[in-house]
């Protein structure tokens, strides 16, 4: 026998009687007709091993952003931006004898807003990046943790991709909606949604919409309302909202919203910029959202991972989190402690083994 190779049990008459039985009981006389004339009765079990994904290895991880003093109101804005910059069932001999009634065989996807790379083999797993990020953020992720077949979104107009779809409008809500439309049109079952930033805000958006599509959700370092990231909320904040959205009218803003991504992280931001004026569309919308009342609409399990980057901060983030996620019940609230707001990058280890625990959990 093979290296690796399962061995089939061996079945007596006794057992493949009793197996036709239930099968009768519980799919009908034609299904128990079938197997008595094919005697196809033992199903092997156990997970295939997924080969690695077919992604390169993690970009170099960006350097710490230098926190600098601002007093314009622009810059206060921009500032806002910054903040939000992205800068194993087994199945028993019953479900495998069940009738194969032919599903259509999943659609091609196409969108003007979003594409998104899929990449191994396993259980769903759709990864969401923030604000401004390429899907290049989670490659370390993908090749650390293999074992599941993972769907890379990318925001059309983010670091350097045209724009699209998202050239004029709202940002946020049509985002959620194309991933739900995603889940639908490729026949995903259940799978399980990981956001960064706005990406996590986006993944809160289609569990709550769309419940009944989501197994799970991870979101990393967001607030239900991301103004909280600043200390501020969605009613406290509309003017300086409505500064930045401003900012992309003209060439002086739209430098100083290049300037915040690259100096809050986004190491990409000058070989692959994102459009300005999505960019401050998609910041202003974000920060007047507040998904705290739709947390309850939230069926699936709920992690959230958040930063925190040095011991005196420790409490006032677990206070925030708690606060912010107090309408779901049974989240799961996991510190991620000496990491900055790209999690993925500055603790990759801890990261990696808290993604590993959600999704085999």
């Amino acid at each position: 026998m093979p290296v690796g190779q399962r061995r089939q049990p061996v079945i007596g008459a006794k057992d493949v009687a009793g197996a036709v039985d239930e099968i009768e009981m519980r799919h009908g006389p034609a299904l128990a007709q079938a197997a008595r004339r094919t005697n196809i009765l033992s199903v092997g079990r156990g997970r295939s091993p997924a080969g690695p994904p077919s992604l390169a290895s993690s970009p170099v991880k960006p350097s710490l952003a230098r926190r600098r003093h601002m007093t314009w109101k622009p810059l206060l804005a921009a500032a806002l931006l910054a903040a939000l910059t992205g800068g194993n069932a087994t199945l028993s001999p019953a479900q495998t004898a069940a009738p194969a009634a032919a599903r259509p065989s999943p659609q091609p996807f196409s969108s003007s807003r979003i594409s998104v790379q899929v990449s191994g083999t396993g259980p769903d797993v759709i990864l969401i990046p923030g604000l401004t990020a390429s899907s290049d953020v989670w490659r370390g992720t993908v090749a650390g943790l293999p074992g599941y077949r993972y769907h890379l979104v990318q925001v059309s107009g983010f670091a350097g991709t045209p724009v699209r779809g998202n050239g004029s409008g709202a940002v946020i809500a049509p985002l959620a909606a194309e991933i739900a439309r995603y889940i639908e049109t490729r026949q995903l079952q259940r799978p399980a949604l990981i956001g960064h930033s706005m990406g996590g805000t986006l993944a809160m958006m289609v569990a709550a919409q769309h419940p009944s599509q989501v197994g799970k959700v991870m979101v990393v370092d967001m607030l239900p309302q991301p103004a909280g990231i600043v200390g501020a909320s969605a009613s406290g904040v509309r003017g300086l909202a409505d500064a930045l959205r401003g900012l992309g009218d003209s060439e002086d803003g739209r430098r100083v919203i290049a300037s915040a991504i690259r100096m809050f992280g986004n190491a990409d931001a000058d070989t692959r910029p994102s459009d300005p004026d999505l960019v401050a569309r998609a910041t202003h919308e974000l920060a007047l959202t507040d998904l705290g009342p739709a947390l309850a609409k939230i069926q699936a399990p709920l992690t959230v991972v958040y930063a925190s980057p040095d011991a005196s901060r420790n409490a006032a983030a677990d206070r925030s989190y708690a606060s912010g996620y107090g309408g779901k019940k049974g989240v799961r609230l996991i510190r991620v402690d000496q990491s900055g707001h790209m999690v993925m990058y500055d603790q990759p280890a801890k990261f990696r083994a808290a993604l590993k625990t959600f999704l085999e959990s």
